[in-house]
């Protein structure tokens, strides 16, 4: 099997993803950031892991990301979670899943509970973010930002290394996918990993996470001197033994 596959899902949309699959077996859902892909450490980490362990496995390019089709800047979070539970459904089907939510990822992975709260068996977030396009941007940006973004329907706002493009239709409808006002009675294992220097989303936001699930086993990691992205090998290697400890009391 190729690494990379392809499912059309119209005449002008395609989406890449990577799997690993089985008609019966535990999944493992990998969904990945805001403008990142699937060919970085983290969901080939999890493929291996998967693969070794005899699990199933999924992971996407959002439309506008990675290979996938579409412009970034006509997307947003309903189709981008829109996405993920079309291949949920294509290739998941009645199967029971863990859901790992890299920063955006976590909000797309909280969006799916309502389709799949009983097959989501758990739920692993790294740098959670949820919500982030109206707390850690919209509020934040000045005035004359704004009122560019509300002119022209876009701006191309600096983070770092990083350049966004952020359009008026993404941040209105972010508002529309608020989630952490939201109560999740779901008994499941819940851990959110987080990096003490991450400087693009506040360990806060993961705790704001945890506190959506009011029945669930959870449990906050803070990676000592760990960044945003947790993909180096130390990061990875503590997600993967907290996916064992899952796998052990899920199966």
């Amino acid at each position: 099997m190729k690494k990379y596959n392809y499912i059309r899902l119209s005449k002008t949309k395609k989406l890449r993803y990577m799997g690993n699959f089985f008609k019966k077996k535990l999944y493992i859902i990998f969904l990945p950031g805001f403008m990142s892909n699937i060919e970085g450490e983290k969901p080939n980490a999890f493929k291996k892991y998967a693969v070794r362990k005899k699990l199933g496995f999924l992971t996407l390019d959002y439309s506008g990301h990675g290979k996938s089709s579409g412009k970034f800047t006509k997307g947003n979070i309903s189709q981008w979670s829109n996405d993920t539970k079309i291949l949920i459904r294509r290739f998941i089907k009645k199967n029971n899943f863990i859901v790992i939510g890299s920063s955006m990822g976590s909000w797309i992975a909280l969006n799916q509970f309502k389709y799949f709260k009983n097959q989501i068996k758990g739920f692993i977030g790294i740098g959670s973010a949820p919500e982030f396009l109206e707390r850690l941007m919209w509020r934040k940006f000045p005035k004359k930002v704004k009122k560019e973004i509300k002119l022209r329907g876009i701006g191309h706002i600096k983070n770092g290394d990083y350049e966004y493009p952020i359009t008026y239709q993404i941040i209105k409808d972010g508002r529309k996918n608020k989630v952490l006002s939201k109560k999740i009675n779901s008994k499941i294992i819940v851990t959110m990993f987080h990096g003490q220097r991450d400087e693009a989303v506040p360990v806060s936001f993961s705790r704001k996470v945890l506190s959506v699930f009011t029945k669930a086993k959870k449990r906050m990691v803070v990676i000592k001197n760990g960044d945003h992205s947790l993909s180096n090998k130390l990061s990875i290697n503590k997600i993967l033994r907290e996916l064992d400890r899952f796998r052990n009391t899920i199966l």
